[in-house]
């Protein structure tokens, strides 16, 4: 399977603050579910092509290991890397600083389902692994 690596800069809102005046924890699965959608605009096949194919594709699995807090108004850069697309799809991300510190590193996994029958999917649908094999980084 090809290698496919994609970046979404995010500048982190007033309103992902906790009290503290950090990233609170769960603003982080928000970040990671815009940087999936993100990449897979950038294949050209997104969610909704998915759903349009009879595929929808939700969690299974979440992985976190949170290195550093994030601040108001920091830019970040959430890296989405493609580790594997079946039985499941699974993605690892880095959370960085525009310096390059890590904030973050995470994993998801997600699984195919039918939309007409609701039953787990063990392959990808051919638009998505076209998709992959025709992507090139711009």
């Amino acid at each position: 399977m090809k290698k496919i690596v994609t970046e979404l800069k995010i500048k982190v809102p007033f309103y992902d603050l906790d009290p503290m005046n950090i990233v609170w924890h769960g603003n982080y699965v928000k970040y990671l579910e815009q940087a999936r959608c993100d990449f897979f605009a950038k294949l050209g096949y997104d969610y909704m092509q998915m759903y349009a194919d009879g595929v929808m594709y939700p969690i299974a699995k979440m992985d976190f290991k949170f290195i550093k807090s994030a601040k108001f108004e920091d830019n970040l850069i959430v890296r989405c890397t493609l580790k594997e697309l079946e039985p499941a799809i699974i993605i690892k991300y880095d959370i960085v600083s525009e310096d390059g510190e890590k904030i973050l590193s995470a994993h998801t996994m997600q699984m195919a389902v039918s939309t007409k029958t609701g039953e787990t999917l063990f392959e990808a649908p051919e638009r998505l692994k076209k998709a992959i094999e025709d992507f090139e980084e711009k």
